[in-house]
């Protein structure tokens, strides 16, 4: 055979080896791996249910008396959430829920018995990171601002009962157990610093106070990953 037609055939063969070769090669490079999949099409939102203990401090003061304190009444329940992630690992979270205190004098103050009660509206936002290293176990911790609504205050043996609404710092650790890549079961613990100033009326003596709240929120529910 004549050499120069023998190289020839080769280059052909080899052109056509490649030719073939190549969309093969295209679709493993560009082909998403199944866990790039799952990511991809995962939703960055989430939502949560969940049951929530609110057990505040008892401690506070009504018009400078040493020894005044106040206690309020611990509740349960219900609180919904919207969490956005930006990353991975970095997300936003909106806590609504609202709960009720009654207000009762203690200390050299205890005479007054109920002084009232109030109902509370404290939409929490937090900034968190997700901690995604440990499986279906995924921890997270967040800091964020509070800000507390006080409304439908009724005084009992005060005349009147005015709470002010105030900012309040809010700290959070956290942790999703995820059965499948939507469904889960959350532990949520939270600290807000809340110390809001009032007013109230007992005897027709108008007095001002500060009632140190500091709840503790502490939840368990449900998670729900879109």
């Amino acid at each position: 055979m004549n050499p120069r037609h023998f190289k020839l055939k080769a280059i052909f063969a080899a052109a056509a080896l490649a030719s073939a070769a190549f969309p093969a090669m295209s679709a493993d490079l560009t082909q998403p791996t199944a866990a790039q999949e799952a990511t991809q099409s995962q939703s960055p939102w989430m939502i949560r249910l969940r049951a929530l203990g609110v057990i505040t401090q008892d401690s506070g003061y009504v018009g400078g008396v040493a020894g005044s304190d106040l206690s309020y009444s611990d509740t349960v329940i219900p609180e919904f959430d919207v969490t956005y992630f930006f990353t991975d690992n970095i997300a936003a979270e909106l806590i609504l829920g609202t709960t009720f205190a009654n207000v009762t004098g203690e200390g050299s103050i205890d005479g007054l018995g109920k002084v009232g009660k109030t109902w509370l509206l404290p939409p929490t936002v937090t900034l968190q990171y997700h901690f995604n290293d440990f499986g279906n176990f995924k921890p997270y911790v967040g800091a964020g601002l509070n800000y507390t609504i006080f409304y439908n205050e009724k005084g009992k043996s005060a005349q009147s009962l005015d709470i002010d609404n105030t900012f309040g710092v809010a700290l959070q650790a956290g942790f999703d157990y995820m059965f499948d890549e939507h469904w889960g079961l959350n532990v949520d613990v939270k600290k807000i610093f809340l110390r809001p100033d009032f007013n109230v009326n007992v005897g027709g003596a108008d007095m001002t106070g500060k009632a140190k709240l500091d709840p503790w929120l502490i939840g368990a529910g449900v998670t729900y990953r879109f």
